[in-house]
């Protein structure tokens, strides 16, 4: 089984303009979500989806695998789609490109679901979520 990860990142956010690039202990936020994905032992190939040319740039600057999307897209779900349809791959997994402490090994369960061949979609969930969670 083949899997891609794929992380769509913009930076055009309105609530956080520039998050994607944002200095997280000397490295952006989106190095840190590219480094997490790729310790994965499912994901087959991990790469960037951004319609802006800084976050291509930074992505380009540390050796990671990217590519541009349209500037159009109503989503970051739309923005894996597009670049989903340009590789080959049994499983894309849309990994969160805000997350710099991505838990590799939930990544790996998640795409565990897929060896059942009935599974055509998967996500993760937790069981326990304490009121004081859930009003935050």
């Amino acid at each position: 089984m083949k899997v891609i990860g794929i992380i769509p990142a913009r930076y055009a956010s309105t609530r956080f303009p520039g998050k994607p690039l944002v200095d997280l202990k000397g490295k952006p936020m989106i190095q840190r979500v590219y480094e997490g994905a790729t310790q994965c032992a499912s994901l087959d190939t991990v790469v960037v989806a951004t319609d802006d040319q800084r976050i291509y740039d930074a992505v380009k600057a540390f050796g990671g695998n990217v590519e541009m999307t349209s500037e159009t897209h109503p989503s970051g779900t739309d923005r894996c789609g597009e670049v989903a349809a340009k590789y080959e791959a049994d499983v894309v997994v849309n990994v969160q490109g805000d997350e710099p402490l991505v838990n590799p090994g939930q990544i790996d369960t998640l795409c565990s679901a897929f060896a059942d061949k009935s599974v055509t979609i998967a996500t993760l969930g937790h069981t326990k979520v304490s009121l004081e969670d859930l009003e935050d």
